[in-house]
């Protein structure tokens, strides 16, 4: 059997309930995600990483409103409530997640010109977050992916990994979607398109 992986992606307070960035029921796919990892020898987390002032947030941008848009220098980017400011309690893990043999963290988000949704390149998708190295090199053909949200991070992790050569499962039960006009369907498209299984 090819070797497998599990990519929780960012399981963080700030996507939950009460967080500023919340996903209806985020918190709720905890205990799935835990006993996925439990069946999965190999673990890797996600953690978005901002520094205060990203370039992301709406509060960055005078006039501008949450969940809109604006153009960046690498193309179009959505504006969001300030969230996951690096050493905020909302930056931190679900305090239920239970992943304690996870072998990599890996950070995205922390330049502070440029915004990244997927866990192997910034929304430039030039700049490498060097997860795609570090599976390769420890012989993984297959990854699994769960966590926040659908149809962005996980989607844009799902995709790119794709394109890298991996084959690629999302676990619908372990996963949930922020939905901004019909992104969910739209991700689900998306992935009949690219072959990334959904199950």
């Amino acid at each position: 059997m090819k070797p497998s992986a599990l990519i929780i992606i960012d399981m963080q307070n700030d996507f939950c309930p009460g967080g500023s960035l919340a996903v209806k029921g985020g918190d709720r796919i905890v205990p799935v995600i835990n006993e996925l990892a439990r069946e999965h020898a190999h673990v890797i987390l996600t953690q978005d990483w901002h520094p205060p002032q990203h370039s992301s947030f709406a509060s960055q941008h005078p006039g501008a409103a949450p969940f809109t848009q604006v153009q960046m220098a690498y193309g179009p980017q959505t504006l969001w409530p300030d969230h996951c400011v690096i050493g905020t309690q909302g930056a931190a893990f679900h305090a239920a997640l239970d992943v304690p043999h996870a072998e990599l963290i890996i950070r995205k988000g922390f330049r502070k010109a440029i915004d990244s949704y997927s866990a192997f390149f910034e929304n430039d998708h030039l700049t490498p977050t060097g997860l795609g190295g570090y599976l390769r090199e420890r012989g993984f053909e297959r990854l699994r992916l769960v966590g926040l949200a659908f149809d962005f991070c996980v989607r844009y992790s799902a995709e790119d990994a794709r394109k890298l050569g991996f084959e690629v499962e999302v676990v619908e039960a372990a996963t949930r979607a922020i939905d901004l006009d019909g992104s969910a369907e739209d991700t689900k498209k998306s992935f009949v398109k690219h072959g990334i299984r959904l199950s």
